[in-house]
């Protein structure tokens, strides 16, 4: 399995979870603001640096808004009128608290957000360390707050109906429809059984089709440098907040010639190339030792658009390793280690027991085992399209001649 499918999302059924992993994401885009410190003053503000502050724009500037709304309009005005006694006398001290932390916050960030903006144009790469600081500090003495006695309380005190209010009420916020809101619907017949041509509800697969028509692509539109389009439109991605752009499919072919593909996140994008992180003895690792060509595919549906990139694969060094292992949440480090990746096993038990086990044996400060670590995808081919009406889709394509420099050509679609 994939490092992206290691940590499961929780559902809105269990919102007191989704608010927890809420804050793992924002733990992690803390950790992205510190390291473009250190990144910055050597770097500068690369294609590194702007796909990082893009990450962080993206989630404070939305995500972290309506998580603040979930406590203010939800979970702490539910909590006021269901505590009694010393819970009721806890949440009246804490909630003001916690709503001027939400202010401080919301002011802090507002500093931190221009600073942001010009690094993820490449316009500037200054970031204050203090502001930095201070934003984190923020952050994560208000959700220890919140771990230790807001969600315990909630866990202990609402009832599973409160939960489903409060589960939907976040749903709502996201302009998600609540799984609730269908039970009302008139009961349907069963449906017929249906073929290998048609899907549910009796529509045949090659009467499923959508028309493009969002955006045109031309030869002048595009920059000549392959990588600099690139991040031109992992931009575009972001700002549109594309689920997952940084989500792309990796294909490799080990020495029997079958090809084999699969879902992993970037970590890393520059001039040198696309680098990804995962077990060197999984499936895709025994590959690429056989066959280090590989092809990448980024596919944005909500811009219409896809990037296909194609080149030879090579490791990362071990220096470069370490630091993003390090970087990882200490639970995926563990998993990485307790996982022999794409090796068959028993049972989810057995995989639990070896999770326990190098747990117990590696603690907090787990060492990255030799067999973990990077790949990067040094491009000699970088394909953009952009989907058009009837099919008749823009397609530029990329290649990297013998000086390092790149020639771009239309193909047909």
């Amino acid at each position: 399995m994939s490092e992206s499918l290691l940590d499961a999302v929780p559902g809105f059924d269990q919102p007191i979870a989704v608010l927890k992993h809420c804050h793992d994401k924002i733990r992690k885009q803390l950790r992205t603001l510190q390291n473009l410190l250190t990144h910055l003053p050597e770097h500068g503000a690369d294609a590194a640096a702007q796909g990082a502050a893009q990450a962080v724009l993206k989630y404070f500037n939305t995500a972290a808004h309506l998580h603040h709304a979930d406590e203010e309009q939800d979970l702490l005005p539910m909590l006021e009128s269901t505590a009694t006694g010393a819970d009721l006398e806890l949440i009246r001290t804490l909630k003001p608290q916690i709503l001027r932390q939400h202010q401080q916050m919301d002011n802090d960030w507002h500093t931190l957000n221009s600073q942001l903006d010009r690094i993820a144009a490449g316009t500037a790469a200054e970031l204050s360390a203090d502001d930095v600081a201070r934003f984190v500090q923020s952050y994560t003495a208000h959700m220890e707050t919140e771990e230790a006695h807001v969600a315990p309380m909630a866990k202990r005190l609402f009832s599973p109906a409160q939960m489903a209010v409060f589960g939907e009420a976040m749903q709502r916020r996201r302009g998600i429809a609540p799984a609730s809101a269908s039970s009302s619907a008139p009961a349907q017949a069963p449906e017929p059984a249906v073929t290998a041509a048609a899907i549910a509800g009796g529509i045949a697969l090659a009467d499923l089709r959508m028309d493009y028509g969002r955006a045109s692509l031309s030869e002048d539109d595009t920059l000549d440098d392959a990588v600099a389009q690139f991040t031109k439109w992992f931009g575009e991605a972001m700002k549109a907040q594309v689920n997952e752009p940084n989500a792309m499919t990796v294909a490799t072919v080990g020495s029997d010639g079958r090809p084999s593909a699969r879902i992993v996140l970037i970590k890393q994008y520059d001039e040198r190339g696309f680098t990804w992180y995962t077990n060197y003895d999984s499936q895709k690792g025994r590959q690429l030792a056989e066959n280090p060509h590989a092809a990448l595919l980024f596919f944005w549906p909500e811009l219409e658009r896809q990037v296909r990139i194609e080149g030879r694969v090579e490791q990362t060094s071990g220096e470069e390793s370490d630091k993003y292992f390090y970087s990882r949440p200490v639970k995926s480090q563990l998993a990485a280690i307790a996982s022999q990746q794409s090796a068959p096993i028993a049972s989810r038990a057995e995989m639990e027991a070896r999770y326990a086990a190098v747990e117990a044996a590696s603690g907090d400060h787990p060492q990255r085992p030799e067999h973990w670590g990077g790949y990067r995808l040094v491009p000699a081919r970088i394909e953009f399209w952009q989907g058009r009406r009837s099919r008749f889709h823009d397609r530029i394509v990329y290649t990297r001649q013998a000086d390092g420099s790149w020639s771009k050509e239309r193909i047909q679609p």
